[in-house]
């Protein structure tokens, strides 16, 4: 699995503690990194909360990442952002219980954390216990185990919704102001991982389109 880490401007400087404790969680788990950054509160592309969103929007929806770490100082930002386009469904997890409980029963491809909330010493500790509890296990089984079924038919009914009142996302980002779209499309390290891991045509050409 690919897990992208993405950081927003107000965060940025923890961005090698984050990716660190990911690092160290998910390597021996067989999961690959991809950090897209912000890598310092210097960079000069300078993501806000809502370019988190699309940017983990364009991610998940090419399949260039299978699941994104992000996060905002509440988090809360970040979670609305991400949940404001098809494709994703990001829960905002504080703790190693949130991550569980999430993956088990709402099974969702993103998480967004409270990087400025309480992050004081043992903050690197907690993010780690975030990402062993939230890959510990196969995503969706259900917590507690025997309210599975109603859990996973509950999961199914909110991707339907989902179909019905998102549009496609290359329509989306084409309606979206062209700038916006585009720093948010500007890492660094972008276009190297975007185009090696993109497996879907249609969002290459939208994102090609987009930076050119």
């Amino acid at each position: 699995m690919k897990i992208a880490l993405i950081n927003e401007n107000s965060q940025a400087a923890k961005n090698q503690i984050i990716c660190q404790a990911l690092e160290t969680v998910v390597g021996p788990m067989g999961h690959e990194v991809r950090n897209y950054g912000m890598y310092t509160a210097e960079d000069d592309c300078q993501l806000t909360y809502v370019q988190v969103g699309i940017l983990a929007a364009v991610l998940l929806n090419s399949g260039a990442a299978d699941y994104v770490i992000t996060g905002c100082g509440t988090g809360e930002g970040a979670m609305l952002a991400c949940n404001s386009f098809p494709g994703v469904i990001c829960g905002h997890v504080e703790d190693a219980l949130d991550a569980y409980t999430f993956a088990q029963i709402n099974d969702g491809n993103a998480i967004a954390i409270p990087f400025a909330k309480g992050f004081g010493w043992g903050g690197d500790l907690n993010l780690q216990y975030i990402f062993e509890k939230l890959f510990c296990e196969e995503s969706g089984q259900g917590y507690p185990r025997e309210r599975a079924v109603p859990e996973k038919r509950n999961k199914q009914i909110l991707d339907k919704v989902k179909e019905v009142t998102y549009k496609a996302l290359p329509e989306i980002l084409e309606n979206l102001d062209r700038e916006l779209v585009k720093g948010a499309l500007s890492g660094e390290k972008f276009q190297e991982y975007f185009f090696a891991d993109c497996k879907c045509e249609e969002m290459a050409e939208a994102v090609k389109k987009i930076l050119n």
